[in-house]
């Protein structure tokens, strides 16, 4: 189910024709299999590469042990990238997940480890609740590793209906986040 805060503005994503309005997105790279950093970096160049997609901005690279993992599993590389869009929510979210597939993305038990996690955290002010997608994320105000490099980039963000970024990462701590200086992602010209 779609959830439009105002019945007298249209959805966006149901708009016909050639124009649709550009949306701020936020989106949530993890990896902690394989070249972690390459497949971090992979996943900018493919969002950069995705036609009526802008990115504008990618954090830091920050590293963060897994949450609700299983036993064994190795410390994530996590990024967020800025990005604009006319696509509707659906179709970047097709996209997010053939970006994973393309990068060898194993689906299966919950909090696995992975190659590659694309997650879309925010898109505009776009509400969704549906059998494939959420938003806003439903986790990402729980998430240090989300809230850390997001914040970095845009210190008045803010996740709708849920609070400021700033104070929402104040409340959980960076406990088990590491800025990792020593890396970095490159958004390309």
């Amino acid at each position: 189910m779609t959830e439009t805060p105002n019945p007298n503005i249209p959805d966006t994503d149901t708009l016909t024709g050639e124009m649709h309005p550009i949306r701020r997105a936020v989106i949530s790279l993890g990896s902690n299999l394989g070249e972690r950093e390459n497949n971090l970096q992979g996943a900018v160049d493919s969002l950069r590469d995705t036609p009526e997609v802008w990115v504008t901005d990618v954090s830091a690279v920050f590293e963060s042990e897994p949450v609700d993992a299983p036993e064994g599993a190795g410390d994530y590389l996590n990024a967020v990238v800025l990005l604009d869009t006319t696509l509707a929510v659906h179709t970047l979210l097709e996209r997010a997940l053939a970006i994973e597939d393309a990068y060898g993305r194993e689906r299966g038990e919950r909090n696995a480890p992975r190659t590659l996690d694309v997650d879309l955290v925010v898109v505009g002010e776009r509400r969704a609740d549906d059998d494939q997608l959420v938003l806003p994320h439903p986790r990402a105000h729980q998430r240090a590793f989300v809230l850390a490099p997001w914040y970095e980039l845009e210190p008045d963000a803010s996740i709708p209906g849920v609070g400021p970024v700033g104070e929402l990462l104040e409340g959980i701590g960076m406990a088990g986040v590491t800025r990792r200086d020593d890396l970095g992602l490159d958004i390309g010209s």
